[in-house]
Order: structure tokens, then sequence, then C-alpha cells
């Protein structure tokens, strides 16, 4: 069991980010959905709190924390590949799903989640 995992502020947007990491990458899941049991401050019941997911066989969790904080390239997901046609595969996967690319050979998710780099090691 790992000992730390790594927390993700989202602005309602978790599980979605949860389900497109959990069909790009392998090693990756869905782990757990959890909602509100009922009506609260900004929220109603059955809302998505929390979401924990696996990426590239590392434990994360999507908080949905509201707008405060925005996700920029301060925090990305760094994923080894063995070819470029892996590395095609992804970047393909990222900027056809709204991301788009950035400087650097990097490329950032559509907004909502993470960017990643393009670069194959």
């Amino acid at each position: 069991m790992a000992k730390n995992t790594i927390c993700l502020w989202y602005d309602g947007e978790a599980e979605a980010a949860a389900n497109f990491y959990a069909s790009v990458f392998p090693d990756s899941s869905v782990d757990a959905v959890h909602r509100a049991p009922g009506d609260f401050p900004g929220g109603k019941e059955g809302a998505v709190l929390t979401v924990q997911f696996t990426v590239a066989g590392i434990p994360c969790l999507g908080l949905n924390g509201g707008p405060m904080f925005k996700h920029s390239e301060a925090f990305s997901f760094q994923i080894a590949t063995d070819d470029q046609e892996e590395t095609d595969r992804y970047w393909n996967a990222i900027v056809g799903n709204g991301g788009q690319e950035s400087a650097c050979g990097w490329c950032r998710d559509n907004g909502v989640f993470p960017g990643r780099s393009r670069r194959a090691h």
C-alpha cells in the first residue's frame, strides 16, 4: 500500500479526469467515487466529492474543491514511453481530447486536467 497519494483539485471534473486517465494510460483505473450523502452548501446530494484513481500505478485523489485553484504546468504527469509510437498515442489522446500543444515538446490537457510531456524516454 502506498504511503503517498497525489491530491489533485478540480472544479467538479474529478470523475471525468479519472475516467480519462484510466482510458489512456496502462496500469490506470478509477478505484472509488465518493458522493455527498446529502445536500451541502454549494452542492446537492449525490454530487461527486472525491475520486480515488490510479495513473500509471500512482495513487491519486481527485477533490472537487471548487474554482479557487487552477491546474498549470507546475504539476504534470511524466510518463516514460518505450518508443515514439507509444509517445504519439498518448500525445494524440491528450491533444485530440481538447488539449493543446505547448512549448518545449509539452502538451496540455483540455484545461481541466494537468499537462504531460511528449518526449519519449
